[in-house]
């Protein structure tokens, strides 16, 4: 797998970087991170810092704004056609298809943000929320680590699966295997991260 960027570009040992991607300015991402058809990030006034395990899914928008930069946090799903602009997110977070997070808004860890959903400018979501609606709004608090972690590794799973042209990572009695394997392990409490997915990838 080869890109190219422009030199203030660092991607740790990305899993995977899809050709249309676009990343362009003061962009950082740790180990493992991956970025799907189409994501678009941006970093021209101010940085842009993505955490360990991420994956920033087809047409997501990732871009700086007011002055701010944007951080995401580790082990992060940004779903398709999200937009984080400006804002901070902790880590084990998913923001669902179409959400939006504004200019300052702050996103504790281990928060869900709903499918369509809208974090306003400068708001601060507390860990373990679920937002949900226009203007978000939050529906419930709860650990979300189970259900963020595992969406990123099943991810990063896939990412490596795409890194050597395979697209069939999300079927078969392996990958069925895995699945429930992680899920116990997280359940149980165990910290599961990207080099157990590479270990099991390798396998």
């Amino acid at each position: 797998m080869s890109f190219t960027f422009g030199p203030d570009v660092h991607l740790d040992r990305p899993a995977y970087v899809d050709p249309t991607a676009r990343i362009y300015g003061r962009v950082s991402a740790a180990e493992g991170s991956s970025f799907w058809p189409y994501s678009v990030i941006r970093a021209e006034g101010a940085a842009v810092r993505i955490g360990r395990c991420c994956n920033i899914q087809d047409g997501a928008v990732i871009h700086v704004g007011g002055g701010r930069g944007t951080t995401i946090g580790d082990y992060c799903s940004i779903a398709h056609r999200a937009v984080v602009h400006g804002a901070a997110v902790g880590n084990d977070c998913l923001i669902g298809i179409g959400a939006v997070v504004m200019d300052g808004a702050k996103v504790g860890r281990r928060c869900v943000v709903g499918a369509m959903a809208l974090v306003p400018p400068g708001e601060e979501i507390p860990e373990g929320s679920v937002v949900m609606g226009v203007p978000g709004k939050i529906v419930a608090t709860r650990d979300n680590f189970l259900v963020t972690r595992r969406n990123a590794l099943i991810y990063h799973r896939n990412a490596l699966a795409y890194a050597k042209g395979r697209h069939d990572a999300w079927r078969g009695d392996d990958f069925a295997q895995w699945r429930e394997d992680v899920v116990r392990r997280l359940a149980e409490g165990e910290e599961v991260g990207h080099l157990d997915a590479d270990a099991a990838e390798r396998a």
